[in-house]
């Protein structure tokens, strides 16, 4: 899954190039460490942009900075005290851009900066929350819609497969009522996991909507429809309707793919001017 909160990055070559020997003022250590972000040396970007931050901490844009920083530093999926403190920093400094007279630009990108950490360290109901904050900034943006399509998906995959794997089910077999035992997971289940699998299902529907070509969120619509057939406990025509509906999206994202690579293989069309 791709995030592209990070396009903040791309603010820093606007700054100028000329660094000057010994920074002291707020616009010096902020072109200090963007010098340094630029040549990866990350530790000494942090440093400067929290000087910034410190000579004038009205100003969001060393806030970002600091945060983006931080990011940069943090490694997803590893849960090392030191790791974590910087997804803890950048958090910090992105709520700092939410709490200031930041640009809605800067507001939506802490946004998504602070749920693509919660994401990673699976503190999803934080990470939704901070989604729906960035769908509030720009609500033209699919990517917040299907990031939490995502979350909804994996919160309901993993108890299923969980509950399956106890009932030593195959995986291709589905939750039956007429096994006592697989009767009480499905029933269980259902009305744990329902009301967010059709969240999912309408965050997701709102991603294609708003980006027809989503071929990521068209593939989860798939695995969503899965998950909501295997809680259709007593009727099997939902479940087989469920099914059709998920091989569709199969179809639908197998196309979009093939589409995507005939555009991608297409000659562009030049922009030269015609020396005639």
């Amino acid at each position: 899954m791709k995030f592209r909160w990070l396009s903040v990055l791309g603010f820093f070559v606007l700054l100028p190039a000329v660094i000057p020997a010994d920074a002291q003022s707020y616009a010096d250590e902020l072109q200090q460490g963007v010098d340094a972000y630029k040549h990866n040396h990350y530790e000494q970007a942090i440093a400067h942009f929290r000087k910034a931050t410190e000579l004038d901490p009205s100003k969001p844009v060393a806030h970002l900075y600091l945060a983006t920083s931080c990011v940069s530093q943090y490694i997803p999926g590893v849960d090392e005290p030191d790791n974590l403190r910087f997804a803890e920093q950048a958090i910090e400094q992105y709520h700092a851009v939410l709490d200031s007279n930041a640009e809605i630009g800067q507001k939506d990108s802490s946004a998504k900066g602070i749920a693509y950490l919660y994401l990673n360290t699976k503190k999803w109901d934080d990470a939704k929350t901070y989604y729906q904050k960035a769908s509030s900034f720009d609500p033209n943006d699919p990517e917040p819609y299907y990031s939490i399509g995502v979350i909804d998906w994996t919160r309901c995959y993993q108890p299923r497969m969980e509950a399956r794997a106890q009932l030593g089910m195959r995986p291709d077999e589905h939750l039956n009522v007429r096994n006592p035992d697989q009767k009480r997971v499905c029933y269980d289940l259902r009305a744990k996991n329902l009301s967010t699998i059709e969240e999912g299902i309408e965050t997701l529907n709102k991603a294609i909507q708003l980006r027809p070509d989503y071929d990521d969120a068209m593939a989860y619509m798939n695995l969503m429809y899965r998950e909501k057939a295997d809680l259709e406990c007593d009727d099997l025509g939902l479940q087989q309707e469920d099914l059709k509906t998920a091989d569709h999206w199969v179809d639908v994202t197998l196309r979009a793919k093939k589409q995507k690579a005939e555009r991608s293989k297409a000659p562009q069309e030049s922009t030269a001017p015609n020396p005639q």
